[in-house]
């Protein structure tokens, strides 16, 4: 078994065959799944956030479910339903969130009642049916897709199901040079294909091992106040709540894992705010400085 750190850099090359640039977006997507957390990737259609995803899935041999977000999309078209066989007999029929690496594609798009249906599922790793309780495969980890709520036909996510995601990574627009590079990936992609360079034993070994990584209690402290800030700055409606710090505990010791270091840093922390407490924070619409403007600033102001 290759070390967390190898491992990253070989999953990083072969996703990097059907991506041009996005190295950063890569790498808290590989976190995220090291630290069995959820993450959310915003952005317009076509920025690659569905063929990272696939690509990231055939790189650790994950098996892969999909679920596109439609406004008829039901509850049992993600958990799957029961029915009654020839025999009289109760049945299941499983959907497509049994699986280990679930991208839920343009999930704002869905009814607010449907997606429901996921939080169990994100929280508990388990999904009921009926009244049985049914555990999920291991690892699952889920990547869903939104759109900025600008987009016709988005609806906003609710806040206690945004906040079951570790992470919320903004997906941007690809710079003139990454797009010219995007083209010639895509020119020989039929070529390029991925290879798999670990497995799911794999990812569930690093998980355990993300436990092994230390952090000071200067790191508890400054991720509190950090936290604390979000709650207190006359900007924000609502501040993060203790899930927040849970996230950049596992968030920052996954970072150390596979950047090969032992312990975690501030710098790690810092790096974590935006994807950590972008989707945990409600700001006042008169505000003005947008969510991202006031992590920085109270990242700015902290030390």
């Amino acid at each position: 078994m290759m070390n967390p750190s190898e491992a990253y850099k070989a999953v990083l090359k072969e996703v990097k065959k059907h991506i041009a640039g996005k190295e950063e977006i890569i790498e808290l997507m590989f976190i995220a799944m090291v630290a069995n957390g959820h993450v959310l990737l915003e952005g317009v259609p076509g920025v690659a956030k569905t063929t990272m995803t696939k690509t990231l899935a055939d790189a650790v041999q994950a098996e892969f479910g999909r679920i596109q977000g439609t406004p008829d999309l039901a509850i049992k078209d993600i958990i799957g339903y029961s029915y009654i066989d020839d025999s009289n007999n109760v049945q299941l029929k499983k959907g497509p969130i049994f699986t280990n690496l679930l991208l839920v594609d343009e999930l704002n798009r869905a009814p607010p009642r449907t997606t429901t249906a996921l939080l169990e599922a994100l929280e508990e790793r388990q999904v009921t049916m009926g009244n049985e309780s049914l555990p999920l495969k291991r690892p699952f980890v889920a990547f869903a897709t939104q759109n900025p709520l600008n987009i016709e036909g988005t609806n906003p996510l609710p806040k206690v199901l945004t906040d079951r995601f570790l992470m919320r990574i903004a997906v941007s627009y690809p710079s003139m040079e990454e797009e010219q590079q995007m083209l010639r990936i895509k020119e020989q992609e039929s070529q390029t294909p991925t290879q798999k360079v670990i497995n799911t034993d794999d990812i569930l070994a690093y998980q355990g091992m993300v436990n092994s990584i230390t952090m000071s209690d200067d790191i508890v402290e400054y991720i509190t106040q950090v936290v604390n800030a979000t709650r207190t700055d006359i900007h924000v409606v609502m501040g993060g709540s203790p899930r927040a710090e849970i996230a950049f505990m596992r968030a920052g010791k996954a970072k150390a894992l596979i950047e090969g270091r032992k312990s975690v840093t501030i710098d790690d922390i810092k790096s974590l705010a935006r994807p950590i407490l972008s989707h945990r924070i409600v700001v006042k619409s008169t505000g003005g400085l947008g969510v991202n403007g006031i992590i920085d600033g109270i990242i700015a102001t902290l030390h």
